[in-house]
């Protein structure tokens, strides 16, 4: 299993965005073939920093989703919002 963890930060007046963007792909993402669970959480001391953690069954799922025409228009609309550029590991669990 892999697991993907997404540091991301926002401008302030932008979050509400992110959030609606987020609470529409969720789903979305859910449904690609091997994702097993995809959350979301947000820093509880700096509001504008938010982390996806989403799991995998194989890192070869994670790439058919990056790869997705779902990935490249959700994170064309989500990269504009950004204060910093994001970050990203994938783990093995």
């Amino acid at each position: 299993m892999i697991i993907r963890l997404v540091k991301m930060e926002f401008k302030l007046n932008e979050i509400d965005t992110f959030r609606l963007i987020f609470k529409e792909t969720k789903p979305l993402i859910e449904k690609m073939e091997g994702c097993l669970l995809v959350n979301l959480h947000q820093d509880a001391q700096h509001p504008e920093i938010f982390f996806t953690i989403s799991h995998w069954e194989s890192e070869m799922d994670l790439d058919h989703y990056r790869h997705s025409e779902l990935f490249i228009k959700t994170w064309k609309k989500v990269k504009l919002l950004f204060d910093k550029k994001a970050e990203a590991w994938s783990l093995k669990a």
